[in-house]
């Protein structure tokens, strides 16, 4: 099976200064809340008090898209965005923890919402961790060509 690191050192695009194994870290922790996410949201429309997992459901779904988008940005470097991937990564941290407590609430009764809330809280520390280590000046003074 080939992984996020594989793939960024084929890459024949500059990846900058950023630590690859963080940014392949991320990209794998964003695909796994992705999934974790989905079939966590499924699962919650298979319980019988569905009705008691309608933010469950809504939040799964909704964070499921957001770190599928975020490991798709991360895996792109052509024409690279620093200002979109700070962004995004950040954004992705506040889903990550949002989700990550909804399912923790549920967690005691649900064990896919158990899981889904450790997948959640790890891309959460992923996201975290990479954006600390870019390298980028606070959003004010950045620019589109500002790079990692």
């Amino acid at each position: 099976m080939t992984t996020a690191k594989d793939i960024l050192a084929a890459c024949p695009a500059e990846l900058g200064n950023i630590d690859q194994d963080k940014l392949a870290r991320c990209i794998e922790a964003c695909n796994i809340c992705a999934q974790a996410c989905t079939a966590c949201a499924d699962a919650c429309l298979s319980e019988g008090m569905v009705g008691d997992l309608t933010k469950c459901i809504r939040t799964d779904m909704d964070y499921a898209d957001i770190c599928n988008a975020t490991a798709s940005v991360l895996s792109r470097h052509t024409g690279y965005d620093a200002n979109v991937t700070s962004a995004l990564l950040q954004a992705c941290a506040v889903a990550c923890k949002a989700c990550g407590d909804e399912c923790a609430s549920h967690a005691d009764m649900h064990e896919h919402c158990r899981l889904c809330a450790e997948a959640c809280r790890a891309c959460q520390e992923a996201c975290t961790e990479l954006l600390a280590d870019l390298s980028c000046p606070p959003p004010w003074r950045r620019t589109r060509t500002t790079g990692i």
